[in-house]
């Protein structure tokens, strides 16, 4: 169940920090409800994982899930430019993220 928990988190940390770019330093009322709101989810499901896994796997997850897919995301919406090697690099990531849940 944490790792499910920590995925999710991964993922609404990817919404909060898009979010807080779209905020325009939260001068946005939207973007910074949803930054407060999914900040808040995502560090709760964080310390939930935590409960479990060692803080160091969890947090090393976290990051690389979210920020895998807000670059991800970036590139995808045109935002953020994309190449061969930012995605190779980003693949890389994500390889590291799985390697960490076969090792636990």
């Amino acid at each position: 169940m944490a790792w499910i928990v920590l995925v999710i988190s991964g993922v609404l940390e990817a919404v909060w920090a898009t979010a807080l770019g779209k905020s325009d330093g939260f001068s946005r009322l939207a973007p910074t409800v949803v930054f407060g709101i999914t900040i808040v989810a995502s560090m709760a499901g964080l310390a939930y994982a935590m409960r479990t896994l060692p803080v160091g796997t969890a947090y090393a997850v976290w990051v690389g899930i979210g920020a895998s897919l807000t670059v991800g995301y970036a590139m995808v919406t045109g935002s953020e430019s994309a190449s061969i090697v930012k995605i190779l690099l980003i693949l890389g990531i994500v390889g590291c993220v799985i390697g960490l849940k076969a090792l636990h």
